[in-house]
């Protein structure tokens, strides 16, 4: 068959998806060849990594006929950014201007399928797999990242027409499917379980612990939490935590937290001065890739307090590098990261507390737990993610070639 990839306009800043995507896209082109399927990029970026790109791989560039399109919306309103915002998607909607495009280009190049490998994906009048991370707005509403604006509205009716189009939809746990079967009634066997991969992060073989700490000037055996800052992150929370450590049980432990401001940040930095944390947490906001891994490898601990589930990458990133893993007990925590990591309630600032005096009172099961990370991070990797969708892919072929 012949497969267009549709790879989305992430950067990133957005943080584990984009880690997601681009390195599950640049697998998939290193084993096409081992694959019966062609392949040929429907991007939606001015330009693509270098890294990923191939002369037997073809490019179909959406890029130019949105941005005027764009121009041509923009230019017809002269009210404020929101109002265009606004009539930008009602726009689209009611014209399928974008939808139709692609579906004329995917029946000019005889594509047989598209794929994408985020769950931002278009719904199309023709065969497509996609991928589901998280259904929360279904699940947890009142944060304002997922129902302030309409946000709520949009993702429903996205997802409602999308999951029901799809031919085949991916997401990486039994709780995921349970979930999809569940609010969308989609057929048990439209939804396939692949275990989201660990990432792959650079280490540099020239970098060592010192450089790290001094470059950002942090101080050493620092927990460590790599989170945009969305409310649904519970920065608070783990705020608290330590804040309970210190006055409960003597432990000032730093801080570091990396991310981008998604709205957020500014209330997190209140709370660190409200609680007189201020010298102890540090914000390095959004680091470069290059960084990360030798800052997980720095870290005595990753303290993971998300209330999203039922997949999360950081957990999986810090299991590969030796960093013991402290997460929330969230809806497919468990089956994510089995015994690898120490689970809590992130709603209870004392619970955090204790897991993290735990490690540090008991260096054997925190070798324990990094013994055991090494081993789950090694079960499932990019290059197995890619393979299961090859299969995906092996299996609809008998009933794609039936037209043409």
């Amino acid at each position: 068959m012949k497969i267009a990839v549709l790879v989305s306009n992430q950067i990133p800043e957005n943080g584990g998806g984009y880690t997601f995507e681009s390195q599950v896209l640049e697998n998939l082109l290193k084993l096409a060849p081992e694959s019966k399927h062609t392949f040929v990029l429907y991007t939606f970026k001015q330009e693509l990594p270098e890294n990923i790109l191939s002369p037997s791989i073809s490019v179909v560039s959406l890029h130019r006929p949105l941005k005027e399109k764009l121009k041509s919306i923009i230019s017809r309103t002269k009210d404020s950014i929101i109002h265009k915002l606004r009539y930008l998607r009602s726009e689209f909607k009611i014209e399928g201007y974008y939808e139709k495009f692609v579906l004329n280009s995917l029946v000019n190049n005889e594509i047989d399928l598209t794929l994408s490998l985020s769950p931002k994906n278009l719904t199309l009048d023709f065969p497509y797999i996609t991928i589901v991370w998280d259904l929360q707005h279904r699940l947890q509403a009142y944060f304002p990242e997922i129902s302030v604006g309409g946000e709520w509205e949009w993702r429903e009716q996205y997802y409602s027409k999308m999951l029901q189009r799809a031919t085949f939809v991916i997401t990486g746990t039994e709780v995921g499917k349970a979930e999809i079967e569940k609010f969308y009634q989609l057929p048990s066997e439209k939804i396939k379980v692949i275990p989201l991969p660990t990432p792959q992060l650079t280490i540099s073989s020239n970098f060592s612990n010192s450089d790290i700490l001094e470059k950002y000037n942090i101080p050493s055996k620092y927990l460590f939490y790599p989170a945009q800052f969305w409310p649904h992150k519970n920065h608070i929370g783990l705020l608290l935590g330590i804040k309970f450590l210190k006055e409960k049980y003597a432990l000032q432990f730093p801080l570091v937290l990396v991310g981008s401001d998604q709205g957020n940040e500014s209330y997190v930095r209140e709370m660190v001065k409200k609680l007189d944390l201020s010298n102890q947490v540090y914000f390095l906001g959004f680091v470069p890739q290059k960084d990360i891994a030798p800052l997980y490898r720095n870290a005595f601990a990753l303290t993971f307090m998300t209330f999203f589930g039922p997949d999360n990458l950081p957990p999986l990133e810090a299991m590969a590098l030796g960093c013991p893993v402290i997460a929330s007990n969230v809806s497919g925590a468990k089956e994510q990261l089995g015994d690898a990591a120490l689970l809590v309630n992130p709603k209870q600032p004392e619970e955090i507390a204790k897991a993290i005096k735990s490690l540090w009172e008991d260096t054997v099961m925190r070798q324990t737990l990094i013994e055991r990370g090494f081993k789950r991070a090694g079960k499932w990797t990019t290059k197995d993610y890619v393979k299961e969708i090859f299969s995906i892919l092996d299996d609809f072929e008998g009933i794609r070639r039936c037209w043409k």
